[in-house]
């Protein structure tokens, strides 16, 4: 599994997820950085096979309308703090690797549940 964090992600995400041995890097570190539009974004996750990981609800629109990105991680969470976001994320790990296995796919992780839509 490789992930592409977006801009509103923490950097100890990536270092969490890099520790865990998955492909993970920080959008701020390719592209335009923090002024890459979300389109490139996509484009850059599709053409790569990154999962794109987002609080931005712009990303989940277009995975349902233009299919793209073709995988998604939405994080449906508020404002918590990174280590309860790793927490919640290490909960998850094992599912998130095995659904991630589908070439279209988007997950949404909430407080209290996490859904899976294929």
């Amino acid at each position: 599994m490789k992930i592409l964090c977006d801009v509103h992600i923490s950097f100890k995400i990536v270092k969490f997820l890099q520790s865990k041995n998955i492909h993970a890097i920080h959008v701020n570190d390719i592209l335009d950085g923090d002024k890459t539009k979300d389109q490139e974004i996509c484009n850059f996750a599709d053409q790569n096979s990154f999962v794109v990981l987002s609080k931005d609800a712009d990303f989940k629109n277009s995975h349902f309308i233009k299919e793209s990105p073709r995988q998604l991680l939405k994080i449906n969470l508020g404002n918590i703090s990174t280590k309860s976001l790793i927490d919640i994320l290490e909960y998850h790990l094992e599912v998130l690797k095995t659904e991630f296995t589908n070439p279209m796919c988007c997950i949404e992780l909430s407080q209290n549940r996490i859904e899976i839509f294929n």
